[in-house]
């Protein structure tokens, strides 16, 4: 029997409102969810695909070769060779590792030791690292050993680059290990590239070398996203000379892979690559026949050399001995052989980092500024006794005899001292230092290398006073004004200077660059501010120099003239006094071309050296060399 109520309109009433609410809060509910799904869907699809690549995308960075270096004939100076390396994927052995684990964890309970599982993983990866070291041991007929640190550390950091088992391996060993491991075994054969210097220590200092390093290419530059967890195969950075000059020029561009990992972090499939390209190259100013030149005439001296073009300022040559062989260096610098050359004194590069007191190379400078104060005439005459007095100590030639009366141009062949003391004293230390500094030896010449040193001396009172704490006497002035007492120069400094003189200009500013004939650069400076014949005077001297005093030996199975200036400079050495020779030139002197300058360190106290005959003929067989190459046949003097 039906109630009543059932039949009731006014029930049917009451109840449709609360099936309205239900339905919509139904829909609502609908609505919500559909917004969320396209908010997953749609609006964070992107967010969430990244945050996927980073956890399951990993990516490989692999550098680019450097670019070559070459002389300005376009041979090769430095370039790549093949690297090969014995290497195992690491993602290969995991069955191996896993059994191999499993195994000792075995042993281990039989035989009632107890050991901590991670302990078990190590050795279990090491010992079967260790088998496939063995089984390149037995090819190349070497006991290496490796590293059960190595391991883990590659484990925990590089997992998805080759593990390497031995680095740099030699040709005939390469060739063995091709013939005789197997198609499908882990071993790989891996080929890099590293340095390759076809002359071995020729030019070291300049041209500089590399290290190993993380941080030479840029990763936002290459493949993949920056985001994604990256692996970066090691890189070469420039670490000294044009190598680390040029070393964003020289480096490759970065290729890369893009990888799938699977939950263990191993390879799962490659999903993108991109080759690396190779850096650019440099064409330098050096001429390698000069090169090879100077350096076989340095020998075994300590010192340097610098050649310079000095209608293009390009640097023709840039020796420093002891030098070391580049090839020594590369992929990476044995303890042994850093040591070595440390304890040689190799290092340094004595063209632009070596400081020495100048010596009678200078005179020109306190002539110049002798000529510029006045004190100073074509035709004045000095007379040298051999000696002068000054605060009642003797400053004396360094032959010690009379020469009588001398002008500018004989005092500038002899390289008699007590004309330019006289003068120099006369003249002041005040208008001496405006004048070497006026030629630039307060700066670093600004050359494309690292290092070249800034702390170049001009002394003057201030100087002394700020250096020492001490006033400035006489006796300093007489000692400047002959390139001795606190002056200290470079080599290249020297030769710029040189450049200069045969310039009539103030500056020359060098380059390691070569220079494109179309597109002169400048070589910088002022106009001499002499007159042409106080000009004259001092290339007359030089000229006389060579061909009838201090320099002849220079001049010697030379064709064409040179102009030219020794100095003998003193320095002690524990306490005693020894020698720094120098000899520089310019020649042909008539139309000066180039520019030469020598300096050799006497090492031992007491070793005599002199600037005419012991860097005189170095100087001589560097020009020879320029004259066969850049001369023939040699033209006439007018």
């Amino acid at each position: 029997m039906a109630r009543p109520q059932d039949n009731d309109p006014d029930s049917f009433v009451a109840i449709r409102p609360r099936m309205f609410v239900v339905a919509g809060v139904f829909i609502v509910l609908f609505l919500i969810l559909l917004a969320g799904l396209f908010k997953v869907q749609i609006l964070d699809y992107s967010g969430m695909m990244e945050q996927q690549q980073r956890q399951n995308y990993r990516r490989i960075l692999i550098p680019g070769p450097r670019g070559d270096i070459r002389d300005r004939d376009g041979r090769l100076l430095v370039g790549n060779r093949p690297l090969f390396s014995a290497v195992v994927y690491l993602n290969e052995l995991r069955k191996e590792f896993r059994r191999e684990y499993l195994e000792r964890v075995r042993d281990y309970r039989e035989s009632g030791i107890v050991m901590k599982s991670d302990d078990v993983e190590i050795e279990s990866r090491q010992a079967v690292v260790q088998r496939y070291m063995d089984k390149v041991n037995v090819i190349t007929g070497r006991h290496d050993v490796v590293s059960s640190r190595d391991i883990e550390r590659h484990f925990s950091r590089d997992l998805l680059l080759p593990f390497t088992l031995k680095d740099d391996i030699p040709q005939e060993e390469y060739a063995r290990l091709i013939e005789q491991l197997p198609v499908d075994s882990p071993v790989q054969i891996l080929t890099e590239s590293a340095r390759y210097y076809p002359y071995g220590r020729m030019a070291a200092h300049t041209l500089g070398f590399v290290v190993s390093s993380d941080d030479t290419y840029d990763a936002s530059a290459a493949i993949g996203n920056e985001d994604l967890r990256t692996f970066k195969k090691k890189g070469k950075a420039g670490r000294t000379g044009l190598e680390l000059q040029f070393d964003d020029i020289l480096q490759g561009d970065p290729g890369g892979e893009i990888w799938v990992v699977d939950p263990s972090g191993f390879q799962h499939k490659r999903v993108d690559f991109r080759r690396p390209v190779k850096g650019s190259d440099i064409v330098t100013s050096l001429d390698a026949d000069l090169q090879l030149a100077a350096e076989k005439a340095l020998g075994s001296h300590t010192g340097a050399v610098v050649v310079m073009d000095i209608k293009t300022g390009e640097i023709l040559a840039l020796a420093s001995e002891p030098a070391y062989d580049l090839n020594d260096l590369t992929p990476f610098i044995p303890t042994k052989v850093y040591n070595d050359i440390r304890d040689r004194g190799a290092w340094i590069n004595r063209a632009t980092q070596g400081l020495y007191p100048p010596g009678s190379t200078f005179k020109m400078v306190t002539a110049t500024a002798a000529y510029r104060a006045g004190t100073l005439t074509e035709t004045m005459q000095i007379n040298c006794p051999g000696y002068l007095t000054i605060g009642g100590r003797r400053f004396h030639n360094d032959d010690k005899t009379d020469h009588g009366l001398l002008d500018v141009r004989h005092a500038i062949a002899e390289s008699n001292n007590v004309f330019f003391y006289t003068l120099g004293v006369q003249t002041g230390i005040d208008a001496i230092a405006d004048t070497a500094r006026m030629y630039g030896f307060d700066k670093p010449t600004g050359i494309e290398l690292p290092g070249e040193t800034s702390r170049s001396v001009v002394p003057d009172a201030d100087y002394k006073k700020r250096r020492f704490g001490e006033g400035w006497f006489t006796g300093d002035t007489a000692n400047a004004s002959i390139g001795q007492g606190y002056l200290l120069v470079t080599p290249l400094q020297l030769c710029t200077y040189t450049a200069s003189l045969a310039r009539r200009r103030t500056i020359t500013h060098p380059t390691l660059l070569k220079v494109d004939p179309a597109h002169p650069r400048d070589l910088g400076g002022e106009p001499l501010p002499l007159t042409d014949s106080q000009y004259a005077s001092l290339m007359d001297g030089m000229r006389l120099c060579v061909t009838q005093g201090t320099g002849i030996l220079a001049q010697r199975k030379v064709n064409m003239p040179i102009a030219g200036k020794t100095g003998t400079a003193q320095i002690y050495i524990s306490g005693r006094e020894s020698t720094i020779a120098w000899f520089t030139c310019f020649a042909p002197s008539y139309d000066p071309r180039i520019a030469v300058t020598v300096m050799i360190e006497g090492l031992d106290p007491g070793e005599n050296l002199f600037g005419g005959s012991t860097s005189g003929p170095i100087a001589r067989e560097v020009l020879k060399a320029w004259e066969n190459k850049y001369l023939s046949p040699t033209p006439a003097a007018p």
